[in-house]
C-alpha cells in the first residue's frame, strides 16, 4: 500500500491490509479531532522523507508521528512491538477496506454512533457552499 502526507514530503509503503479499526480514546480524539480510523500495518513499514517526520512521545509505550511541514498524522508506533498503526485516510487509493473493530468504546462520546441520520453533501455541493467564487 502506498500513502503520502498532504504536502508529499513523506511517502509511506506498507504491506496490504484491509481491516480498519476505530479508536475512541481521548488522546486519539484530541490528536485528530475525532476518532482514529486505523490500519494495523505491523513492523514492515517504510518511510521516504523521514527527515520531515517528527515523533511525539504520547505515552511510555508509544510515539505518534507527523509531518513537520504539513502536520499530517502519519502513525501511532507501539515501541516494544515496533508496530506501526497508520490512519486509514492516508491510503486514498485502497479498495476493499472494512471496519472490523472499535476500541476504547467506553470513551466514545455520545454525539456520534456512525449511524445517525445526517445531511450528506457531495464534493461538488461542499465546494459550492464553502469555496470562494
Amino acid at each position: 500500500m502506498q500513502a503520502q502526507c498532504l504536502c508529499g514530503s513523506v511517502k509511506v509503503t506498507a504491506k496490504e491490509q484491509h481491516q480498519v479499526s476505530v479508536c475512541h480514546c481521548g488522546i486519539c480524539r484530541r490528536w485528530g479531532g475525532g476518532p482514529l480510523f486505523a490500519v494495523h500495518c505491523g513492523q514492515d513499514v517504510q518511510f521516504e522523507g523521514r527527515e520531515f517526520v517528527t515523533d511525539y512521545s504520547s505515552s511510555e509505550w508509544a510515539n505518534r508521528g507527523f509531518c513537520r511541514r504539513c502536520g499530517t498524522h502519519l502513525y501511532y508506533h507501539l515501541l516494544d512491538a515496533n508496530e506501526y498503526i497508520l490512519p486509514a485516510g492516508l491510503f486514498q487509493d485502497e479498495a476493499g477496506m472494512a471496519l472490523t473493530e472499535q476500541i476504547f468504546i467506553d470513551q466514545k462520546p455520545d454525539f456520534y454512533n456512525f449511524r445517525e441520520q445526517t445531511k450528506d453533501l457531495t464534493e461538488a455541493e461542499v465546494f459550492a457552499k464553502f469555496a470562494p467564487s
